[in-house]
């Protein structure tokens, strides 16, 4: 099995504000289908409210994060799958669901996760 990232930006999520409970409703939904299917392995949106920090080797902590993931943020569901098919039918699910397209991403294979 392998697991898979789906993913989008906060930015791409676009609705009318007096839509937030339904859409907030139809995520819930589909997240609660991937846990009765036993594919669900994790998932939330990053709290942007919270700035990011990097840790160093010796502890070190310092505001801010590298370039190339400075704007990392939006909404994440990490399921394990049987196929790849599998992967973008549930993305589907979600883009229904936030009513924005998925990012899919698979992880590379580690026997010990």
């Amino acid at each position: 099995m392998t697991k898979y990232l789906i993913s989008f930006p906060s930015a791409a999520m676009v609705f009318p504000d007096e839509d937030l409970q339904s859409v907030s409703d139809a995520a819930h939904a589909v997240v609660k289908e991937a846990k009765d299917a036993g594919v669900w392995v994790f998932g939330g949106g990053i709290d942007e409210s919270v700035p990011p920090v990097m840790v160093g080797g010796d502890g070190t902590v310092t505001e801010g994060t590298y370039d190339q993931t400075r704007h990392i943020e939006g909404g994440y569901a990490v399921l394990e799958l049987s196929t790849r098919e599998a992967a973008l039918e549930w993305a589907a699910k979600i883009a229904v669901a936030c009513r924005c397209a998925q990012e899919v991403r698979a992880f590379q294979y580690d026997p010990d996760s």
